[in-house]
């Protein structure tokens, strides 16, 4: 995905970051930024954890705010697609998404535990933390750190995402129908549907 540096000067998304906690505890604002993320419950859940029972709908909760702006701003422009997500997206006012996105990024993300298969997780821990060396494919850490808390800015928050998700995403990457960052195309272009459930089965243990 297209980080939001690349569409934003280095500043203002560093002051986005920093503005969260504070914005957190600003109560009329938060208000009315839940109340604005009302619209989004039925997929994303009311505090941005999403249903277990949704699981091709990502957590919101805990994810870096600049990187849910980047991707409405993808939704909006249509550089992303999505048939759910883009009338949404044209709804909202970016001075709006920001203070909802500021809202959910402080909520806690809520991780149940994943049902995963153990042999298949294994698998995706090898990969997520040395890549496949043979074929050029880095390790998922190197970007979204060993946690997978992510780095704010660039890379979101994938730990305890949703195995389904996760996959969804890697597989329209690979196959180019999802075109908003080069580098995750690259990666996934590399990845067959065996090692792609993998990594996405661990990234959904990630605690």
């Amino acid at each position: 995905m297209k980080p939001i540096a690349a569409t934003l000067p280095a500043a203002i998304a560093a002051a986005f970051l920093l503005s969260v906690p504070a914005f957190a505890q600003n109560a009329p604002d938060a208000a009315k930024a839940k109340e604005a993320f009302a619209t989004c419950v039925a997929c994303h859940g009311e505090d941005g954890n999403s249903n277990p029972a949704t699981t091709l709908w990502p957590t919101l909760a805990q994810q870096h705010p600049e990187y849910l702006l980047s991707q409405y701003m993808a939704f909006k422009n249509g550089t992303r697609t999505d048939e759910t997500m883009q009338p949404f997206a044209a709804m909202l006012e970016e001075k709006d998404a920001r203070k909802v996105f500021a809202w959910v990024a402080a909520q806690k993300a809520k991780t149940p535990e994943a049902k995963v298969d153990a042999k298949s997780a294994e698998l995706g821990e090898k990969i997520f933390r040395g890549g496949i060396q043979d074929r050029r494919i880095p390790s998922c850490a190197a970007c979204h750190s060993p946690d997978g808390g992510g780095i704010p800015v660039q890379y979101p928050r994938i730990a305890g995402q949703h195995s389904d998700y996760t996959a969804k995403q890697l597989t329209a990457f690979r196959d180019g129908t999802r075109t908003t960052n080069q580098t995750m195309a690259d990666v996934a272009a590399k990845m067959n549907d065996r090692e792609i459930k993998a990594v996405s089965d661990y990234i959904a243990s990630l605690r």
